[in-house]
């Protein structure tokens, strides 16, 4: 656990439907001390942030039923979360791709394929930064 640095206890919501990519982001951020919530769609993932009130959400931006745009827009829309922080964990790096994630609600951007030696200091950053 990661009692040093006082983020013992976070939860971070993780949304991503492929599953190593999943696996990764997962193991690195529990080995970390974070507590790790799992969405598989945008659907689900308005529906876990709902329910547990995380701390940071990773959001893929390409998802089945409802993508990480509408869902970022969408999770925004409630009074109690307009400031829960949004990343957008995305491997499109196309022109034009960061600002339409800034656009929808995202705080920020990490690209994929995560790298496992910044991945979690890039996470803990983000927690780190105010709205």
């Amino acid at each position: 656990m990661n009692y040093i640095t006082g983020d013992f206890m976070k939860k971070i919501l993780i949304v991503e439907d492929n599953e190593k990519n999943m696996y990764l982001a997962k193991f690195l951020l529990e080995k970390a001390g974070y507590i790790i919530i799992e969405a598989r769609d945008g659907e689900d993932a308005v529906l876990k942030t709902l329910e547990n009130n995380p701390d940071l959400i990773l959001m893929d931006m390409q998802l089945p039923k409802k993508d990480g745009y509408e869902a970022s827009i969408e999770i925004h829309s409630f009074p109690n979360h307009r400031g829960t922080k949004i990343i957008a964990l995305t491997a499109y790096a196309m022109k034009g791709d960061k600002e339409k994630a800034y656009a929808s609600g995202c705080f920020g951007y990490i690209e994929k394929p995560i790298d496992p030696l910044n991945f979690v200091d890039q996470v803990k950053n983000y927690l780190d930064e105010a709205l």
